[in-house]
């Protein structure tokens, strides 16, 4: 029987709201800190939701020498692209790799239109009350830049990224809302499990806080409108949740085949060692209410890491904050770890960085690695008021000291769509 093959993580990079690296993110999450508040990428003052957790203070020059080359691009592939040299330069594979053999396989959200311009097109197309689509045309063909649209592809961050490290391998991306680069991340393990390629660069990024961003949740009513206390709106499992906390952000990370790793001494952070995908076939913007898609992505995960249930030392929750989806996660959790959820550690780390949305499940996931690295809990900040629905050990408000293994990471987006992510610390 042949052995299959094994993939670990030799290299992380992030951009997030609480960090613009690793080290910056975890420094900040074992604070508490939170990177939400008043929204300042446009004027929101008049929505509903007047704040973000926003990337601040980010130059694309202070990591990559020809920044200009990026002009037209979208946040989103900024992001990536920054979050990107970090984790190659950490792992030092490029120089190492078979280019044909170095693939990349994102979770990327689509990049965002200039609203104003748009609107402006608009404006200037009304004729006696009527718009006129000959002349919005004719606007459209004048002020549009066909780079910019281009750029607005949402497999546009996996294409800029090849180029940029010479990954000649598979290259995808999938979109699935807020579970794209977790799914992203198992999908390229499967490429390299199944001999594929021998490394992916693996993750996501998304940037949604524009005015088209905030007006779809906003009529989805799945934000929190808490705009008087913006840093504590996100409460994940708390009684008083009342929606997520938008964010943006990139989150990279290099998975290599073990051998690959090893043959060149490369540092490696943690095994990918199970991926569980599944769909709940129900409302695309509800989670089933007995959490069954999301007991089932779990249960998948546990068997493809050959672990039981009583196995896993943390897990990072999907914990919107949302009332649906915190108080149905707690039952598929409580329902896949049996007699064990209530002595595993649970925690929500979008209380303090937002929902980056498709870059959500890869930064959750290096939260992982480095709790397990440094033997530290993540807290659930905002956690005050316990609900009777939703009684697990969050790790509230501070970080823990424990042995931690193997971690779970959960995934659950718009669509019905479920990914599970095991981790555990490599033993050789």
């Amino acid at each position: 029987m042949t052995m299959r093959r094994r993939v670990v993580v030799t290299g992380m990079g992030c951009v997030t709201p609480i960090g613009k690296s690793v080290d910056s993110m975890w420094s900040a999450i074992k604070q508490g800190a939170s990177g939400i508040d008043t929204i300042t990428h446009f004027d929101a003052s008049n929505f509903p939701t007047k704040f973000a957790a926003e990337v601040k203070n980010f130059d694309l020059a202070d990591y990559v020498p020809n920044a200009t080359r990026f002009q037209h691009t979208g946040l989103n592939i900024r992001y990536a692209i920054g979050a990107a040299v970090q984790a190659v330069k950490q792992s030092g594979v490029q120089d190492t790799v078979d280019p044909t053999r170095f693939g990349v396989y994102l979770g990327a959200g689509e990049g965002q239109q200039d609203f104003y311009l748009f609107m402006r097109m608009i404006s200037l197309s009304q004729k006696g009350g009527e718009f006129d689509m000959e002349k919005f045309t004719q606007y459209g063909l004048k002020f549009l830049n066909a780079k910019e649209e281009m750029e607005q592809e949402p497999n546009m961050p996996a294409g800029h990224l090849a180029s940029l490290f010479n990954a000649q391998g598979p290259n995808l991306n999938c979109l699935t809302a807020c579970a794209a680069s977790s799914q992203a991340i198992g999908e390229a393990c499967e490429i390299i499990r199944q001999g594929e390629a021998d490394v992916m660069l693996s993750g996501g990024a998304h940037s949604m806080i524009h005015p088209f961003g905030l007006t779809g949740f906003n009529l989805l009513t799945a934000l929190s409108t808490n705009n008087a206390h913006p840093q504590q709106a996100s409460r994940p499992f708390d009684r008083d949740r009342d929606g997520f906390v938008l964010g943006e952000g990139a989150a990279m990370l290099v998975l290599e085949e073990l051998e690959h790793a090893k043959k060149r001494g490369a540092q490696i952070f943690g095994e990918v060692a199970g991926y569980g995908s599944t769909a709940d076939a129900y409302r695309i913007t509800d989670i089933h209410p007995e959490g069954r898609g999301a007991t089932s992505c779990i249960r998948l995960a546990l068997k493809d890491a050959g672990l039981n249930f009583d196995q896993v030392d943390y897990v990072n929750a999907h914990g919107t904050s949302t009332a649906v989806n915190d108080k149905v996660e707690t039952r598929a959790i409580k329902q896949a770890l049996e007699s064990s959820a209530y002595e595993t550690p649970v925690s929500s780390t979008k209380s303090m960085m937002g929902h980056l949305i498709a870059a959500a499940g890869s930064a959750e996931a290096i939260v992982c690695l480095m709790a397990m690295k440094d033997g530290v809990l993540p807290p659930t900040i905002n956690y005050e008021n316990p609900d009777p629905d939703c009684d697990l050990d969050y790790v509230p408000n501070k970080v823990r000291e424990a042995k931690i293994d193997t971690t779970l990471s959960n995934s659950f987006g718009f669509g019905g769509q479920n990914v599970s992510l095991i981790f555990t610390t490599f033993r050789g």
